[in-house]
C-alpha cells in the first residue's frame, strides 16, 4: 500500500542529497515526476549511508523500514549472483541494484540531456534511470536502454511501463551499443567499465557526450565525461566519484589460488599508503600499471592484494600489522607487482600530487589512454579494446 506522504518522502530524499553544481533542480523535478519506489522490489538489500550498512528490507514484513530505505540516499541491491542466489542477510555478491539517488543525480548532471535528444542507456537495471531520462528528453526525444540480463530487463520493463514512460528497451550486450538506433546525442552508462568500447564513440554524433563510471580496479571508481570530436576521437575528464557494478564482460578474473611457490619478501612502505591513496593517485597507478588492487581490514590488520588482471596467477599479498617497521610481502610469480604500484604512487607524488580533476582520457579506434592536464601528456600507451 502506498502511504499518503510519498511526496514528503521524495522531498526528504532530495534534501539528503548534498548540494553540487551538477545536481540541478531539473534533475530533482524528474525524480519528483518518476518516484523511486515504483522501481524497488518488495524484498531487497539496502546499503545505508556512507558506510553502506547492510539492511534487508521487506515491504510486507516491515513497510515503514522499506519506505524509509527507498527514500534515503542509499544503494538498494535488487539481485545477487546474477540471479542464481537469494537476497538474504550476508549476501555479498551484488549484481544489480538501484544506485544511490546522489550518484544518479551526478551522472545525469554530467550527461546534461536536453529535450528532444536521442539517448542510449547502457545497463537498464531497475529502469529508474531510463524513466528519468525519458522525462528529461521529453516527448520529442527518445531513450534506448539496453540490459544484458533477461530477468532484470523483464522486470525493468514492467516497472517503467507502470510509470507511463516509454523508452525503447532491448536485451543485449551494452558494450556493442545499439547501431540500429544510432546516432545518439548522449550515452549514459550505469555499469563500471575498465575499457571504453569504441562502439559508443562511433554511435555518438560529433559534439555528443558519453558519461560512464571508469572502474580500472584501484579504488571505487571515477565518473568520466567524454565529448566526441568530428574526427571520431573522444576526449574527456574525470569530474568526480562514481562507483558501479562492473559490466559483466569486463569483470576482473578471480585470482588463481596459491601454489606454494611464492617468495617471502618485506617492504618498508605501509600498505595503507596505497589502500587509502587519493583519487588522483589511484588514476595514476591505474594508468601506469594496469594492475588491480583490493584490500580488507581484519581487526588491527590490513591485507592488500595486487593482481595482474591479464594473468590472475600472478599476485602479491602485503600485510599491515601495527607496531611493525617492515611489512610482509608474499609474491606469487616473477613480476614485482608491489614495486610497480609503489613506484607509480611515488611518481604521482613527484608530480605534485595532482587531483582527479587534472586527469583525463582519450578514446580512439586503437584504444584508450589516460593523460595529465592535456591529451598530449599521456601516462600510458594506448591499450587495445576488449571485444
Amino acid at each position: 500500500m502506498k502511504p499518503q506522504n510519498v511526496g514528503q518522502r521524495i522531498e526528504q530524499m532530495i534534501a539528503e542529497i548534498p548540494p553540487a553544481a551538477q545536481r540541478t533542480e531539473r534533475i530533482f523535478d524528474a525524480m519528483r515526476a518518476v518516484p523511486r519506489h515504483s522501481f524497488i522490489p518488495g524484498h531487497a538489500q539496502a546499503l545505508l549511508g556512507a558506510a553502506e550498512v547492510e539492511q534487508i528490507i521487506d515491504r510486507d514484513a516491515d513497510p515503514e523500514r522499506w519506505w524509509n530505505a527507498v527514500y534515503s540516499d542509499s544503494v538498494i541491491v535488487t539481485q545477487v549472483s546474477d540471479g542464481a542466489g537469494e537476497i538474504m542477510p550476508g549476501s555479498d555478491d551484488p549484481t544489480s541494484s538501484a544506485s544511490a539517488p546522489s550518484t544518479v543525480a551526478d551522472l545525469l548532471g554530467w550527461l546534461d540531456p536536453e529535450p528532444g535528444q536521442r539517448v542510449l542507456e547502457v545497463g537498464t537495471g531497475t529502469g529508474w534511470t531510463a524513466a528519468l531520462l525519458s522525462h528529461l528528453v521529453g516527448e520529442h526525444g527518445s531513450v534506448t536502454s539496453i540490459e544484458v540480463d533477461e530477468a532484470v530487463a523483464e522486470q525493468a520493463a514492467k516497472n517503467v511501463a507502470a510509470t507511463g514512460a516509454r523508452p525503447h528497451m532491448i536485451i543485449g550486450d551494452g558494450a556493442k551499443g545499439c547501431p540500429d538506433r544510432a546516432p545518439f546525442d548522449r550515452v549514459h552508462v550505469t555499469c563500471g567499465v575498465r575499457t571504453v568500447p569504441y562502439a559508443w564513440v562511433e554511435q555518438t554524433r560529433p559534439g555528443g557526450m558519453i558519461v560512464l563510471p571508469y572502474c580500472p580496479g584501484l579504488g571505487n571508481g571515477h565518473g568520466l565525461r567524454l565529448t566526441v570530436m568530428p574526427d571520431g576521437i573522444a576526449h574527456g575528464r574525470f569530474p568526480g566519484f562514481a562507483a558501479y557494478m562492473m559490466m559483466r564482460s569486463q569483470r576482473p578474473p578471480d585470482a588463481i589460488p596459491d601454489d606454494g611457490n611464492g617468495q617471502d619478501l618485506t617492504t618498508r612502505i605501509d600498505p595503507r599508503t596505497i589502500a587509502y591513496a587519493p583519487a588522483g593517485a589511484l588514476l595514476a597507478m591505474a594508468a601506469l600499471t594496469g594492475l588491480q588492487v583490493t584490500f580488507k581490514g581484519e581487526g588491527d590488520q590490513l591485507f592488500l592484494w595486487v593482481m595482474d588482471q591479464s594473468d590472475p596467477g600472478v599476485w602479491t599479498l602485503i600485510t599491515y600489522a601495527p607496531g611493525h617497521q617492515e611489512y610482509e610481502v608474499y609474491q606469487l610469480g616473477d613480476r614485482p607487482l608491489w614495486e610497480e604500484v609503489t613506484d607509480a604512487y611515488f611518481r604521482w607524488v613527484s608530480w605534485g600530487e595532482p587531483g582527479r580533476d587534472r586527469f583525463g582520457m582519450t578514446v580512439t579506434p586503437d584504444g584508450q589512454r589516460i593523460w595529465l592536464d592535456a591529451p598530449g601528456h599521456a601516462l600510458q600507451r594506448p591499450s587495445p579494446h576488449e571485444s
